[in-house]
């Protein structure tokens, strides 16, 4: 029975075919390869709508994410074949005469109204801009924080960046105090508890050099009293007078030497001290 009705449909289907081939109604007529063998702008015209309607489908497939990674590919890269042969369509409308849809057509846009992102002609739709390795495509580095100069730096640099108007105040000061008078009372009890123990050795006092005695005390009172000079300690020996001039002649002569002697002269000079035993 059902091998008859097979061959039923089969009879039906040639019958069809046939009637179909009678009345004009042959096979669906077939897109041409190229966009340069069609000399028919409203033929063109057609070719370009059916390239629209199947972009639309595959985009409208493309919008599921559940159809995997590989089918997602294939249906963005049939999608931009489509778009390719589109753009050879209305070349060929604008060379039959045809309006020139690059200029007034519009452009392609997602589903938010945004430009579909692409680069160097190739776009992603859909599900497509989810894929791994797409998204880090586009997605915009932040720009660098430009760094401040010399001047920016020092342009809000004050006192107060020092600390010059700390204490004014009048809350740190006394919070130091405090602060410095517990760390002086637990440093003094250490200091006590480790000399009881005998951990510190008493050290002997160094002798001030610039200690000034009681009888230097009252020499300067003398002083102050017979004259208006400010009485003052000398701790360094101070040479006298003859001294420096001595000095001074000395250092004098020996420019002179140098100046107008010779080195053969002053070398022989040297030896004939020593030899002398005046150097």
């Amino acid at each position: 029975m059902a091998r008859n009705a097979e061959k039923a449909m089969s009879m039906l289907s040639r019958f069809r075919a046939a009637k179909a081939a009678e009345d004009g109604r042959g096979a669906k007529e077939r897109r041409p390869f190229l966009a340069t063998d069609c000399d028919n702008l409203p033929a063109a015209e057609k070719w370009r709508r059916e390239i629209i309607r199947e972009v639309a489908k595959k985009v409208a497939q493309i919008q599921n994410a559940g159809l995997g990674e590989f089918r997602i590919r294939d249906l963005n890269d049939e999608i931009n074949k489509l778009l390719r042969e589109k753009r050879y369509w209305e070349e060929r409308i604008k060379e039959l005469g045809g309006p020139d849809y690059a200029k007034v057509g519009p452009k392609m846009l997602d589903r938010e109204g945004k430009e579909v992102p692409g680069n160097r002609g190739y776009k992603y739709f859909g599900a497509a801009k989810d894929l791994p390795g797409v998204r880090e495509l586009f997605e915009q580095e932040k720009p660098e924080k430009p760094r401040r100069t010399r001047g920016e730096l020092y342009r809000h640099v004050d006192a107060d960046y020092y600390g010059y108007r700390d204490e004014d105040d009048g809350v740190i000061v006394p919070l130091e105090q405090e602060a410095e008078a517990a760390l002086i009372a637990a440093a003094v009890k250490e200091w006590n508890t480790m000399k009881e123990k005998g951990e510190i050795q008493e050290e002997k006092e160094e002798q001030n050099i610039y200690a000034v005695t009681d009888a230097d005390d009252d020499r300067n009172k003398e002083q102050g009293a017979h004259g208006s000079e400010q009485p003052f300690a000398v701790h360094v020996p101070v040479p006298s007078q003859k001294e420096v001039e001595e000095l001074l002649v000395k250092r004098k002569k020996m420019e002179l030497l140098h100046k107008y002697s010779s080195d053969a002269l002053l070398a022989s000079s040297t030896e004939a001290k020593v030899l002398l035993g005046l150097n």
